[in-house]
């Protein structure tokens, strides 16, 4: 094969790698397969204890006639004792209307460093929390559709959803709690605390686990306002950034925060 040939098979080889390259990255991305509901919160309530059954002995026989005293009809009827519910616990799912889901990344973009941020409101996630005893709150799976993840920059949205998350074969970020720490006793209305939360975040198809630093508010009886935060490293992740033309330097670090509102269900 003569040289010119050769380089010319070559060129056409080099040409084909970048054209689809430039598709895998470029593509359109895939859509939502539906909006985002919340995975139910099984609650964990407290089982009743049965009471011991008392045996009471047979009267014993007796000749002896007791007279009855007539009743007081100046008396009340005694109440009925009433019976203490089960659980405090109040359901509240997060309003995709009043809340966001939003990651911050530095790079360098044609030259200048830049903070790239992505967000969304889909996520979903309900919750269950007595005001009265904070010690028995509980904290559902929160789902994200990194689907719909956007920034400034639609080339940039095209690379995170094609490539960099893969979105059309892993759709959703999952964080699934573990532990929740540092909550006082109870809270007031108006009132705003700081805890932390450990559980299981997956990013395609890898899981790590991490602590959210939380802080709410209960805003009224029926709802809960409040940001969450945490730093994950993308390499943890196996996420790559892609060669794109403009883009160098992106850092290894992810600052990830949720903005949430949370109303009662009932």
């Amino acid at each position: 094969m003569s040289k010119k040939k050769f380089a010319f098979l070559l060129g056409g080889v080099i040409i084909v790698a970048i054209l689809g390259t430039a598709y895998a990255v470029l593509r359109e991305p895939a859509a939502p397969s539906s909006p985002i509901e919340a995975i139910p919160l099984a609650l964990d309530t407290p089982t009743a204890v049965p009471m011991a059954e008392t045996t009471v002995p047979p009267a014993t026989a007796t000749t002896e006639v007791t007279a009855e005293a007539p009743p007081d009809p100046t008396a009340e009827p005694t109440a009925e004792p009433t019976a203490e519910p089960a659980t405090g616990l109040r359901l509240f799912q997060i309003s995709q209307a009043e809340s966001e889901v939003r990651f911050e990344i530095d790079e360098d973009l044609r030259g200048q460093r830049v903070t790239a941020v992505g967000r969304t409101n889909q996520v979903a996630g309900e919750l269950a929390v007595d005001f009265n005893d904070l010690s028995a709150t509980q904290i559902g799976i929160i789902q994200i559709n990194a689907r719909t993840l956007t920034t400034d920059n639609n080339f940039r949205n095209r690379a995170i959803q094609n490539q960099i998350l893969d979105t059309a074969q892993y759709e959703f970020i999952t964080f699934t709690p573990k532990a929740i720490d540092g909550l006082p006793e109870q809270v007031a209305i108006g009132e705003t605390i700081s805890f932390t939360v450990t559980g299981d975040l997956t990013i395609r198809d890898i899981t790590q686990e991490v602590t959210f630093t939380v802080t709410a508010t209960a805003v009224s009886d029926t709802q809960i306002a409040g940001t969450a935060s945490t730093t994950v490293l993308r390499s943890d992740y196996g996420l790559a950034i892609p060669s794109v033309p403009n883009v160098a330097n992106v850092e290894d670090e992810v600052e990830l925060y949720i903005e949430f509102v949370a109303n009662a269900t009932s």
